[in-house]
C-alpha cells in the first residue's frame, strides 16, 4: 500500500497552493517597477519577402541567422486554426488580461489534489514572453517574470499584438519559425485556407517541435494532431464526426520547398533595395506559374545545356507582369543562376522592324512598295543573301519584313543610315552594344550588335503603343511613366509595322493573324528570338547557350516562336490587334503616290534633295487667325521634279515645284518627309506651337 499523505501535509500543500494562487499579481505588481523595458525588436524582426501585385509571395528569403519568419496578419489565417489554436492553448484568451487565474486555480487544484503537477496554466501571452524573452532556467523566479512580461505585453500591444507575434515565433522545428513559414514548409500552401486536419497540425506542433516535426517523426506528429482534434470534439469546436474523418488524412512525412517564382526578379529587387523588408512587385504569379514549366520544357526539348528567357510587358503601363530569367534558377547545367533577360545577345533579325519604321516615317517606303530582292552588292564586298540562300524577286516591303528578307532589309538601311538607326535606337533607350573595332554598318542591319532581352521588348512595345517606348516598371509603387517618353517610331510608321507583322507566317499548329511577331537568329546559332505583341502586351522569348557557344540548328522560327505562341496563350484572352491611326494610308501598290510605289536608290550628290525649310528641330509658332492655325511654308534644294510630302509618313502635298504648304491640325512634334520622282528623300523633325 502507498503512503497515505498526513493532514498535515495536505495543510501544507493547501497552503502552498494558495500562496502560488496569489503570487503572480503579487510578483507582477512589484516586477512591472523593476524589470527594464522589453525590446521587442529581434523579436518583430522577419524574413524579406518578395510578392506579386496581389500579394501572393514570390519568394521569401532567410532572416541572417538562417531562420525562415515570414510576417503574417491573423486576418490572414483560416479561422479553423484560431479556434483550435485557443481551444487547444488558452480558452479564455480574450478575456484574460495576460495571465488566466482560472488556469491557475486549476493547475493548483490539480496538484493539491495528485501531489504532482498535472497540468499547466501558460497563456498563449504567456507563451510569447518567454519566446520573446527565453530564459534557460525552468524556475519559479523565471515563471514570475513570465506573467510580468505577459501582462506588459497585453497592456502593450493588445490582443491581436500577442496572437501576431504568437503567430510570427511559434517554433516549427529546425529553422522553420512561425505559422506561415510552417503551413508553407509542411502542408504546401498559405494558411489561408487549412483542411482541418492541416489545422490541428499546426496547432499541435509548437508544443514540441523537435520531437513532433512531421518530416522526422510523423507518427508522433500524427498522435499530437489527434489529440488536438479530440479536445475541439469535446469541447464543441468542431463536430465529432468532423474530427474523426479530418484522422484519417495523412499527415506529411517531408517539408515542402518554399516558393521561388520568379527567382532572378526577386533576387534583383533585394539586391537593388537590401534594406526593405516587403518588395512588391508587378508581376502577376499565376503567370510565373504557368510560363516558368513552359519555359523549361522547351529548353529541355531543344537540346542539353540550352537556357530559355521570357519577359511579358503590359503595353498600356510599361509593368513587367512576368519574368522567367532562364530554364531553371536551380539547374546547373544550363546555368540557371544567370538572368538572361538582361544579357546582352545579338539580336539577328529582330531588329528587322524597327528599320522599316524608320523607312515608313522617312516616306522612304509604304508596307506596298515594290522591293527587289535580288543579289546585291552594297560598297565593295558587302553582299547579304537570305537565310534559305534564295532570292524572291521582285516584292512588297510587307511581304519583305513578313519573309525577313536581309537585302530589302539591307537596302532600306542603307537609305535610313546605320548611324541615325543606332542613334534611333539608343535615343529610345536601348542599350546598344556595337563592335568596339568599327562604326555603325550596313551588318547592324542583320544583327551585328548586342541588345538585351529586356530592352528589346521594350522596343517592341513601343510599336504596339503606336511609337512611344515605355519605362519599364518593375516596382508596384514605382512612379509612373514621364510626362515626354522617347519615341521609336511615329504613331502612322508604327501602325504600318504592326499590321505588316500580324500577317507574319505562323510557327506550325499555330493559329495565323492573332499576334504581330518577328523572330531572329544570331550569326553561328548562338541565339534564337521571338518577340510578339498585341494591343495589351509584349511577348519576348530567346534560347541559347549562356556561354555564347553555338547550337547546331537553333533558329528563331523553329525553336522560339512555338515558346512565344504557347506563352501568349498562356496569358489568357483572345490577342487583340493594334488600333489603326485614322490617317494612315491604306492602299495597293498601284494606288500609291508614284514616288512611293517602288523602292528606288538615293540621287547622286551633285542634285541631293534636301529640305531647306523648315530647318531640323525647329520650334514653329505658327499663330491662329479666327481659332485656325496658318499654314506652313515646305521648301525643297535638289531633287527631281516632281515632289511628294510626307508628315509621319502620310502624303499631304505633291507639287511640280519645290515648294508646297501643309496645314497642321494642332501642336506638337512631326516629321516632315520630301521624295523625288528619282526615290531620293530628306526628313526632319520640327515641333509645331
Amino acid at each position: 500500500m502507498g503512503a497515505r499523505t498526513t493532514p498535515t501535509a495536505r495543510w501544507r500543500r493547501a497552503a502552498l497552493a494558495l500562496a502560488t494562487l496569489a503570487a503572480p499579481a503579487l510578483a507582477a505588481a512589484w516586477l512591472w517597477s523593476s524589470l527594464p523595458p522589453l525590446d521587442l525588436t529581434a523579436a518583430e524582426s522577419r524574413s524579406t519577402v518578395v510578392l506579386d501585385r496581389t500579394g501572393t509571395l514570390l519568394r521569401p528569403f532567410a532572416t541572417a541567422d538562417g531562420r525562415w519568419r515570414l510576417p503574417l496578419d491573423p486576418a490572414s489565417v483560416d479561422p479553423r486554426f484560431l479556434a483550435l489554436l485557443t481551444a487547444y492553448e488558452d480558452r479564455r484568451f480574450r478575456a484574460h488580461p495576460g495571465v488566466d487565474p482560472l488556469a491557475l486555480m486549476r493547475a493548483a487544484g490539480q496538484w493539491l489534489a495528485a501531489g504532482r503537477i498535472v497540468s499547466g496554466a501558460s497563456t498563449l501571452s504567456m507563451q510569447v514572453a518567454r519566446l520573446v524573452e527565453p530564459r534557460g532556467a525552468r524556475s519559479l523566479s523565471a515563471k514570475l517574470r513570465q506573467i510580468a512580461r505577459a501582462v506588459d505585453l497585453e497592456r502593450r500591444l493588445g490582443k491581436d499584438g500577442v496572437l501576431r507575434l504568437y503567430l510570427a515565433l511559434a517554433p516549427y522545428g529546425g529553422p522553420v519559425e512561425g505559422l506561415r513559414a510552417a503551413s508553407l514548409a509542411y502542408v504546401g500552401h498559405e494558411p489561408a485556407r487549412l483542411t482541418l486536419a492541416e489545422a490541428a497540425l499546426l496547432v499541435a506542433l509548437p508544443q514540441a517541435p523537435e520531437a513532433r516535426r512531421p518530416d522526422r517523426f510523423p507518427e508522433a506528429a500524427r498522435r499530437a494532431r489527434d489529440r488536438v482534434l479530440d479536445l475541439a470534439a469535446a469541447s464543441g469546436v468542431v463536430p465529432a464526426a468532423e474530427a474523426e474523418a479530418a484522422k484519417a488524412e495523412p499527415v506529411p512525412h517531408s517539408r515542402k520547398a518554399f516558393p521561388m517564382l520568379a527567382a532572378h526578379a526577386a533576387e534583383g529587387a533585394v539586391a537593388q533595395e537590401p534594406g526593405r523588408a516587403v518588395h512588391r512587385l508587378t508581376l502577376e504569379a499565376r503567370w510565373q506559374a504557368r510560363l516558368e514549366p513552359l519555359v523549361a520544357e522547351r529548353a529541355a526539348s531543344v537540346g542539353p545545356g540550352l537556357s530559355a528567357a521570357l519577359l511579358v510587358i503590359d503595353n498600356a503601363t510599361g509593368e513587367v507582369r512576368a519574368q522567367v530569367g532562364s530554364a531553371g534558377y536551380l539547374d546547373s547545367t544550363r546555368s540557371g543562376a544567370i538572368d538572361m533577360t538582361g544579357a546582352v545577345r545579338s539580336p539577328g533579325s529582330a531588329l528587322k522592324p524597327f528599320i522599316y519604321a524608320m523607312a515608313f516615317e522617312a516616306g522612304l517606303a509604304h508596307p506596298e512598295t515594290l522591293i527587289e530582292d535580288r543579289p546585291s552588292r552594297f560598297g565593295a564586298s558587302y553582299a547579304p543573301e537570305n537565310f534559305d540562300l534564295t532570292f524572291q524577286g521582285t516584292v512588297t516591303a510587307r511581304r519583305a519584313l513578313q519573309l525577313s528578307l536581309n537585302v530589302p532589309a539591307v537596302e532600306l538601311m542603307e537609305a535610313v543610315g546605320p548611324a541615325r538607326f543606332i542613334a534611333r535606337l539608343r535615343s529610345a533607350g536601348a542599350g546598344i552594344v556595337l563592335p568596339k573595332e568599327a562604326a555603325p554598318g550596313l551588318p547592324v542591319a542583320l544583327g551585328g550588335l548586342g541588345i538585351t532581352l529586356a530592352d528589346l521588348a521594350r522596343l517592341y512595345a513601343g510599336i504596339a503603343r503606336g511609337g512611344t517606348v515605355p519605362v519599364l516598371r518593375r516596382r508596384l509603387d514605382a512612379p509612373a511613366d514621364a510626362a515626354i517618353l522617347p519615341r521609336i517610331a511615329e504613331p502612322v510608321a508604327a501602325w504600318y509595322v504592326a499590321d505588316t507583322l500580324r500577317g507574319t507566317p505562323p510557327p506550325e499548329s499555330a493559329l495565323p493573324n492573332r499576334i504581330a511577331y518577328k523572330t531572329g537568329t544570331s550569326y553561328g546559332y548562338r541565339d534564337a528570338w521571338a518577340v510578339g505583341f498585341d494591343r495589351r502586351y509584349t511577348v519576348a522569348a530567346w534560347l541559347g547557350r549562356p556561354d555564347g557557344a553555338g547550337v547546331p540548328g537553333l533558329v528563331g522560327r523553329v525553336a522560339a516562336a512555338p515558346l512565344l505562341f504557347d506563352a501568349f496563350a498562356r496569358l489568357g484572352g483572345e490577342p487583340e490587334p493594334v488600333p489603326r491611326p485614322r490617317d494612315a494610308l491604306v492602299a495597293t501598290t498601284a494606288a500609291l503616290p508614284p514616288p512611293l510605289r517602288a523602292l528606288r536608290r538615293e540621287a547622286g550628290p551633285t542634285d541631293r534633295l534636301r529640305i531647306a525649310y523648315p530647318p531640323d528641330g525647329a520650334r514653329i509658332d505658327l499663330g491662329a487667325q479666327e481659332g485656325v492655325p496658318a499654314g506652313l511654308a515646305l521648301k525643297a534644294l535638289g531633287g527631281t521634279l516632281p515632289l511628294t510630302w510626307l508628315v509621319g509618313g502620310i502624303p499631304v502635298a505633291e507639287s511640280d515645284r519645290r515648294q508646297a504648304e501643309w496645314q497642321p491640325d494642332g501642336a506638337g512634334f512631326v516629321r516632315i518627309s520630301v521624295l523625288d520622282a528619282g526615290g531620293a528623300s530628306d526628313s526632319v523633325m520640327v515641333r509645331i506651337e
